[in-house]
């Protein structure tokens, strides 16, 4: 695909709503006593594996636009398979929900999806009673009906998929299950399941849950930051940008810390609270920016626009350095080497760490040749980087947009 470079990029966008949020509604609404309706859900690639998963179990669902309808199914089919194609969201906190559920399941996936880690959901499982069984640490995962007991889960990495895991089984398990984790990832889970009846409750980075029956409960899905950022970086860059309904929860705010540091210029505007979950309009405004410093206390909360950073930071003015990143090896590309091949092919200058980057930034890119190694995230953060060049260039397999971001470059305007 071939993306033309541009002197200004301005507008006002109403975007995708929040993949993370949309593949909890629909998940734990199918595990829940009751219907539900669930508006401006995310219906990409993968929120829809996690319905096709959830219907393979029992669950009544069905979509029309963006609105999604659950009539959950409490006692879940066993003997499944569940084709999770190629949402780690929906292998993960899919297996820890049916590891309690007293029944056989199987998980599997695309050929991306079977090469990503499963056994940092199957050790902490473990410890409380489940029987899942990994395929040389990958998938396909094979769960088998056991009886959990509750115990505390110390995890090393701070992971939201791998602690909504825990929490999950922790729902079916007798007595009190507590996972605690080293930096506090983003807490969509537990917000969720608080509204729906469970019993649970966070203290930091520590939350405890005990066996709880879902209340159906509906949701109205605000917009995904992660989807937004790449508007948000063109304003920065390019122009002027206002994203409409974004949740801010603060967990997932990271990308406006990293825009504090290099210097952007945004503004919350017309700040609001829906389904306990917080939600703005979010302004950017043409900057100046300048290198950056980030650890590992600032990966969790902006794990998934780190890319996007990366690719700010070369049009940046001054020396960058990441660290603390090493989940993006294991990502749907290694996405640190992704990232640094991508700045470089357009005329920048950045060194892949095995855990992070080190950019200099040359406030200008030529342009170039893409390559996305089928990862939406590269792509859509080589469309921000190409806009912003002088010369612009073509993307490899664009497509792969669709699994979080199906109409992402007729927002952007850009002719297919």
């Amino acid at each position: 695909m071939q993306i033309q470079s541009r002197e200004r990029f301005e507008g006002e966008f109403l975007l995708p709503g929040d993949k993370s949020i949309t593949h909890r509604a629909v998940m734990l609404n199918a595990a829940a006593d009751g219907e539900a309706v669930i508006t401006d859900a995310l219906m990409g690639e993968d929120c829809i594996s996690t319905c096709r998963c959830m219907r393979a179990l029992g669950a009544d669902i069905q979509t029309d636009g963006t609105t999604v309808r659950v009539k959950g199914a409490p006692q879940f089919k066993s003997g499944v398979k569940l084709d999770c194609g190629n949402s780690g969201t929906t292998m993960r906190l899919l297996t820890g929900l049916v590891s309690g559920k007293k029944i056989d399941a199987v998980l599997y996936g695309d050929e991306s999806l079977s090469k990503r880690p499963m056994n940092r959901i199957a050790q902490p499982l473990s410890l409380l009673g489940a029987d899942v069984q990994t395929t040389e640490g990958h998938a396909p995962v094979y769960v088998a009906p056991k009886t959990l007991q509750g115990a505390d889960v110390q995890l090393k990495i701070a992971s939201a998929q791998v602690k909504s895991a825990v929490i999950l089984a922790g729902l079916s398990a007798d007595g009190e299950t507590s996972v605690t984790e080293p930096i506090l990832s983003r807490d969509h889970t537990e917000r969720m399941l608080f509204a729906m009846g469970a019993d649970i409750r966070a203290d930091g980075t520590c939350v405890r849950v005990k066996k709880s029956n879902l209340k159906a409960l509906d949701v109205r899905v605000p917009a995904d930051i992660s989807s937004a950022a790449y508007f948000m970086a063109l304003g920065a860059l390019k122009g002027k940008t206002l994203c409409k309904n974004v949740g801010v929860n603060p967990t997932r705010t990271g990308i406006l810390k990293a825009f504090d540091r290099l210097g952007v210029r945004y503004t919350l505007c017309n700040q609001r609270v829906s389904g306990g979950e917080e939600i703005a309009d979010i302004l950017v405004e043409k900057s100046d920016m300048r290198g950056i410093c980030l650890t590992a206390q600032d990966v969790p909360a902006m794990i998934d626009e780190l890319p996007l950073v990366a690719m700010l930071c070369a049009f940046a003015d001054g020396e960058t350095t990441i660290t603390g990143a090493k989940e993006l090896r294991v990502k749907e590309s290694d996405r640190i080497f992704a990232t640094a091949e991508m700045i470089n092919r357009m005329g920048g200058d950045c060194t892949p760490l095995d855990d992070g980057f080190i950019i200099r930034g040359k406030k200008k890119l030529i342009g170039g040749d893409i390559d996305s190694y089928l990862d939406h995230r590269i792509a859509m953060t080589a469309a921000v980087g190409l806009i912003a060049s002088e010369k612009g260039g073509n993307i490899k397999n664009p497509e792969c947009c669709a699994i979080s971001f199906p109409d992402f470059f007729d927002k952007l305007g850009v002719d297919r």
